[in-house]
């Protein structure tokens, strides 16, 4: 079943549904649950000292699906590091879907009321992770110098595209309220593992059976050449004896 429209799951009609309990599984209300599709929290550079705060509030009572926050994550990141530099930045992600979406999945298509008709209020079956939000809260937050603030309000005004809500943004000095920071950054290093004496020596054991095939051939290609010219010399002084 494809994904449907965010319209279908937007409004807050009921509470929430959260309840899992990780350390006491008898109290636990959901037996399974989708893992969060937002792959990072925090992006950019946390150890700079920054001078000015952006924050990406929302305007009004809504359920934002983690597909959502996922997507406006990336085009967010991707605008502030073509622009701004992956170093001269650094974006929070200040919610986390813990909702958790039902839905009733019934039969789809041309005379699919015949098959099966459903039922009123359904409760249904666990389909996917949302974050319930109200009307002042902060959703994103970026932190950069004073030079790319308009840059920054550039990225962020991309949200409005990729939000189910109305979203508004607002610059302070306020650095602080964006919480504590990460004390590292988060980079991917590839280990090359030092060759071994024994890998050394085959190395070298290999190079030199190389060398004494590569003589050896030689060898019997000049050999062969030798012959050659001999039988092509035979040849003429035959033909000049004649």
């Amino acid at each position: 079943m494809s994904l449907r429209p965010g319209h279908c799951y937007r409004e807050k009609n009921d509470r929430a549904y959260t309840r899992i309990a990780v350390t006491v599984p008898k109290r636990n209300y959901i037996s399974t649950s989708p893992g969060t599709k937002i792959r990072q929290f925090n992006m950019g550079n946390p150890l700079k000292k920054y001078n000015r705060i952006l924050k990406l509030i929302v305007g009004n009572h809504v359920q934002i699906r983690d597909n959502a926050i996922e997507s406006t994550r990336m085009i967010i990141n991707r605008y502030l590091i073509n622009k701004v530099g992956k170093d001269l930045y650094f974006m929070r992600i200040m919610n986390f879907p813990f909702h958790l979406l039902r839905e009733n999945k019934q039969a789809q298509g041309a005379h699919a009321d015949r098959i099966q008709k459903g039922m009123s209020h359904p409760f249904g079956r666990v389909i996917g992770r949302a974050a319930r939000v109200r009307p002042g809260q902060v959703i994103f937050c970026v932190l950069v110098d004073k030079e790319f603030v308009d840059l920054a309000k550039k990225g962020l005004a991309r949200a409005k595209a990729r939000l189910p809500c109305d979203v508004h943004i607002e610059v302070s000095e306020d650095v602080e309220s964006i919480g504590t920071l990460p004390k590292h950054v988060r980079e991917e290093v590839v280990e090359v593992a030092a060759p071994t004496a024994e890998a050394a020596a085959e190395t070298g054991k290999a190079g030199e059976k190389g060398a004494e095939a590569g003589k050896e051939a030689e060898g019997v290609k000049g050999g062969k050449d030798e012959g050659a010219g001999k039988g092509k010399g035979a040849e003429k002084g035959k033909k000049e004896k004649k």
